[in-house]
Parts: C-alpha cells; structure tokens; sequence
C-alpha cells in the first residue's frame, strides 16, 4: 500500500493557512470638553420643566431674607454682607440643595449605571450636571441682588462682578452638593446634607459677620460661598479694594477645583459600586 501525500488530493490545491483573528479595536475615548458640553446640554433639557419653580423659589426666599433683615440693618458694612450673602443664597439653594438631593437620588435609583456605560470621562458628568443647575440661578442672583442695592440704598456700579461670583461660587457649592448626594448612603440622607449646607449658607452667609463669635467667624471661612459673599460684598464701598476682590475670587476658584475633584472621586467610588 502507497501513501498520497495530501498536497496532491483534491486536485492537487495547497492548503491555505486561516488568518489570524484579531481583537476588534476601541474607538477613541471621548475627550473631556465635548463630553462636557454634551451632559451640560442633556441636563439643561432636563430641567428646563422645573426651571420656573426653582427660580421662583430661590429668589423668593432671598428676596423675603432682604425684607425681613431692613428691620434690623440699617446700611454700611453691615447691609453689604446682608445684600451680598442673600444673592449668592441662590446659588447655595440651587447648586448645593437641589444638586445634593439629585445625585442621591440618581445612586439610590441606578441611574449611575447609565452614565457608567456612557463613553465619556466621570469629571465630565460631574461639571456638566454642576454647570446645569448652576445656570439656573443667574435670573434669580442678579434680581436679588439689584432688589438689595435700591432696598438698602446701594450702588449696584460693579454689580458686573456677579459675572465671576456666579460661576465660582456655584462651582464650589455644586461640587459639595454632589459630593454629599454621592456619599450619602441613603437618598434621605443626601437631602438632609443639602438642607444642613444651604442652611449654614444662610446663617453664616447673610448674617453679618462683625456680630458673629469667633468660633462662629471661624466656620464662616470654612464655607467655600463665603469667599464669594466677601467678594460681592466688597464692591458695594466707594473705592472698592479690587486687590481683596480678586484674592477672594482666586479663592472661591480654588475651593471650587478641590469640592469638584472631590466629587468627581465620589462619582467613580459610586459608580463602581
């Protein structure tokens, strides 16, 4: 008996070797500013429904604060903290109140899955949800803040430093609102964290300082929105030192790089779990 040799069957056709299978390849990971814009936009959308209740709300509050406090303060040093520290009392009920509640309510819910499988970076869910409530309150800020000036009899020159107020002292309060609503074990929690933050922005924000105890003054500091009153505040004088303004503006910015690093680290601990 003879052995063909396999190369002359089936016509004598040489076998081929099969490609080698290779791992599909990743598309490019999204960058951090398109993904931004794109949360940004998707939140905005979101809370468009609830945008009228939520400056009415704010504003009214503080609005009602400047009322109340002409009973007690008459002008000087004293009305400037009382009129800066209710306008940014928006940007507190907003950024840190309402952002605590819905991120706590967004883990206790499993909507941090969704934005898991999305391709885009955990600082980029974390500045656009911050970015959307906190245009919420520019309205309600600057009404209130106008309405302060001809209450207590003010000048409202450099009310444009609202322009710089606004954005850092909302950063820094939405990333301590995000951070307590992502931290928080339970949902009721978080909305308790965020009620305890915007009360503290209203007793240490609003009340003047020259009338606080000093531990009290000393909490004060602590508060990331007290650099952002203190700056406001300050441009209400003749001859204001902008100097000072612009060292309580770099502060309010610093803070608010460190509260929102902190909550993007949140995001990532929830996230994963």
């Amino acid at each position: 008996m003879s052995v063909v040799p396999a190369e002359v069957l089936s016509g004598g056709a040489p076998a081929v070797d099969e490609p080698v299978r290779r791992p599909a390849e990743l598309g490019p990971r999204a960058r951090l500013w398109p993904s931004l814009v794109a949360v940004y936009r998707a939140q905005l959308s979101r809370a468009r429904v609830a945008r009228i209740p939520l400056l009415f709300v704010a504003t009214f509050q503080s609005v009602g604060i400047l009322v109340m406090m002409r009973g007690v303060v008459e002008g000087g040093r004293e009305a400037e903290s009382v009129v800066a520290g209710s306008a940014v009392l928006v940007v507190a009920f907003v950024a840190l109140n309402l952002l605590a509640q819905y991120f706590g309510q967004l883990r206790a819910s499993g909507g941090l899955d969704h934005y898991a499988t999305l391709p885009v970076p955990p600082a980029a869910v974390v500045l656009g949800a911050a970015g959307a409530y906190a245009s919420f309150t520019v309205p309600g800020t600057v009404v209130t803040a106008v309405f302060g000036c001809a209450l207590f009899g003010l000048p409202v020159t450099h009310l444009w430093v609202l322009a710089a107020v606004i954005p850092l002292a909302g950063a820094a309060l939405a990333g301590l609102g995000a951070a307590c609503g992502l931290l928080a074990p339970r949902p009721e929690l978080a909305t308790l964290l965020g009620q305890l933050g915007m009360s503290a922005a209203l007793l240490l924000g609003v009340l003047p300082p020259d009338r606080m105890p000093e531990p009290v003054r000393f909490l004060r500091d602590l508060l990331p929105s007290t650099y952002g009153v203190e700056a406001l505040a300050r441009t209400f004088g003749k001859g204001p030192d902008w100097a000072y303004v612009g060292v309580d503006l770099v502060v309010c910015a610093a803070v608010g790089v460190v509260s929102l690093a902190v909550a993007t680290w949140a995001y990532r601990r929830a996230a994963v779990r």
